[in-house]
């Protein structure tokens, strides 16, 4: 049976909005509608006729609500199999009328939870005969179609007006996968509520809203996004958004969420790593500082901001070809300037990041973990020298630390209170990642002397801040823990130098 006129159909929603077209159709083919509650008030307002389900199943909703459609003349309706003589055979004996279509959604348990409201208020609100129904329904695609969600019901009125209130066996085998995607979603949510109490070691992640990518990270790869990605950010000018350009942008994302919005600063990323990151008067001062870092690499590069961009800062940007730029707005003239480019990328951040777990596939699984949400500030501070940091070291190394937390292992960061002078990036030594760092400041015409010195992670020798040293930087800050910190502490001492310790290492692979 690929085509299937509608003659009956079971409606029971949480969320009534848009739906008065879809009534209004089905009362104009004379089709036989089922419903209870709110529902069945709210149809019968359209000055449309309905039975009530209780009639049907002569059975009263019952517990407050929790049982009202759990009945097998409403679940015969949807699952008896039009095509088996058995199943038609037994409907006629148990006087089981056909449900064509079943309109239902959910009750809002996502939107319970994130309210902060009570555990009890969050269980009303875990669906049973919705989601009962639903899978039935979609079972059944054969001979039924199922509306899940009100997000679907223009495409259902687009549907029935353009079929006359019929529907091919396409149309119902799409709902159904569409069905099985929201119950599946809703699913994950109720155990991940469960799961952050019980702490089972079970992953379970459901992303509804996605886009495919013009590809991966090359060519010959294909890619998708998963998420909500409009509750972050609008792009107001530029092409569609690549796969490296998501990876850079979440890096970007993560380094200027370091920063109070009290400052102003600003950062240039290039393949994940900060080639430039700046404190400046205000965005043009902040944006000359960072770019100043690495005049190369910014070349092609993710750019973000704190701060509104200005029409001063824009003239400045405008110079560079740039892939991204992120910000929390655009004054006009900025952005008219801006959007000169038209594949430049312009995106409003609308909010903070708020994940607090990562994962990412690995071997033949997953691997999760916490996010790393350890900001190392002057009060953490373990002071291991003899000599003291003064209070415009201490800014620095705040400053360094930050870069450093979001910058590739092994790698080292060399700065000032309010610039990165350069960085030492993603090597298999620790001496590489610092001779790196020196050498690319030395040729982007800094001085060394008096800079601040940061680490990921420990020194298991001395010879990093002997390097240091001779290279005139005066403080460094790293997390301490090897069994030969004694080493570069005695170095240090020797060669009146500051040093602290974090007590928190900031690998990033």
């Amino acid at each position: 049976m690929s085509q299937v006129k509608i003659q009956s159909a079971l409606i029971s929603v949480f969320y009534k909005d848009n739906l008065a077209p879809i009534i209004e159709l089905l009362k104009a083919n004379g089709v036989t509608i089922y419903s209870t509650g709110g529902t069945q008030k709210f149809i019968e307002d359209q000055g449309a006729k309905v039975i009530p389900v209780e009639d049907l199943t002569s059975y009263p909703s019952i517990f407050g609500g929790r049982v009202k459609t759990l009945h097998p003349k409403v679940f015969g309706g949807i699952l008896h199999r039009r095509d088996n003589d058995g199943d038609l055979a037994q409907a006629k004996e148990f006087e089981i009328p056909s449900i064509d279509l079943v309109i239902v959604d959910l009750y809002p348990f996502e939107e319970t939870v994130a309210s902060g409201a009570a555990e009890q208020d969050i269980i009303e609100k875990i669906d049973i005969g919705g989601i009962s129904l639903i899978r039935a329904a979609a079972k059944n695609f054969k001979d039924v179609l199922i509306v899940s969600s009100r997000e679907q019901y223009p495409a259902v009125e687009a549907l029935l007006k353009e079929k006359e209130c019929a529907t091919d066996l396409a149309d119902r085998r799409k709902f159904a996968a569409e069905a099985f995607d929201i119950s599946s979603h809703y699913d994950s949510a109720i155990f991940n509520y469960f799961n952050q109490q019980e702490g089972l070691a079970k992953f379970k992640v459901s992303q509804r809203e996605g886009r495919q990518l013009r590809y991966g990270e090359n060519p010959h790869q294909e890619g998708h996004f998963y998420g909500p990605l409009n509750e972050l950010f609008d792009q107001l000018n530029g092409k569609e958004l690549s796969y490296n350009n998501l990876v850079d942008i979440d890096a970007a994302v993560c380094l200027i969420e370091e920063f109070d919005s009290s400052e102003n600063a600003f950062a240039i990323l290039k393949h994940t790593n900060a080639c430039g990151v700046a404190i400046g008067s205000d965005v043009k001062d902040a944006y000359l500082k960072a770019f100043a870092a690495d005049t190369v690499s910014a070349f092609g590069g993710v750019l973000v901001s704190n701060q509104t961009i200005d029409l001063a800062a824009a003239e400045e940007l405008n110079k560079l070809f740039f892939e991204v730029l992120i910000a929390p707005g655009f004054e006009p003239e900025a952005l008219d300037l801006l959007k000169g480019k038209k594949n430049r990328i312009l995106l409003v951040k609308k909010q903070n990041l708020t994940a607090k777990k990562q994962y990412k596939s690995l071997l033949n699984g997953v691997i999760v973990q916490d996010r790393d949400l350890v900001t190392d500030q002057a009060v953490d501070f373990k002071t291991v020298t003899k000599k003291q940091v003064t209070e415009a070291q201490k800014r620095a190394l705040v400053f360094a630390s930050k870069v450093c937390k979001h910058t590739k292992s092994n790698t080292i960061i060399l700065a000032t209170e309010n610039q990165m002078l350069a960085s030492g990036v993603g090597q298999t030594s620790r001496v590489d990642a610092l001779k790196q760092a020196i050498e690319k400041a030395k040729s982007f015409g800094f001085e060394l002397q008096g800079a601040v010195m940061a680490s990921d992670a420990f020194f298991p020798f001395p010879d990093c801040v002997e390097i240091a040293h001779g290279e005139g930087i005066e403080a460094v800050i790293q997390p301490g823990g090897s069994i030969k910190d004694e080493l570069s502490i005695n170095f240090c001492d020797e060669h009146n130098m500051a040093m602290v310790f974090t007590g928190t290492r900031h690998f990033k692979h």
